[in-house]
């Protein structure tokens, strides 16, 4: 089992939206991958619980069976539109990969 876990900081206003909005924005359509890449075995975004200075805007959760399976949602058109999205409406970026 192969988890995929990102964090985002997201810029104050974006794409003629704001922050909080791109959120929700990025937010449905992370959640519209598990319907649209079988590889997906589980995936849920949330938002922080405070305004800490700490505190990344959105994190991503994900499980896929193998690394094959992670390369397939990687390079998948479904996940390259969101990535289109991100690189507009990003400020940071960190992410961890790891097996179980």
């Amino acid at each position: 089992m192969i988890k995929h876990i990102v964090v985002w900081k997201l810029k104050d206003s974006a794409e003629g939206a704001s922050k909080k909005e791109n959120a929700l924005i990025l937010k449905s359509k992370l959640e519209g991958l598990k319907r649209s890449i079988k590889e997906v075995k589980h995936l849920e975004v949330g938002f922080p619980m405070s305004d800490s200075v700490d505190t990344w805007d959105v994190a991503l959760y994900s499980e896929f069976e193998n690394v094959e399976d992670l390369d397939v949602y990687r390079k998948h058109p479904e996940h390259m539109k969101v990535v289109e999205l991100l690189n507009k409406i990003q400020l940071e970026r960190r992410l961890v990969d790891y097996q179980v």
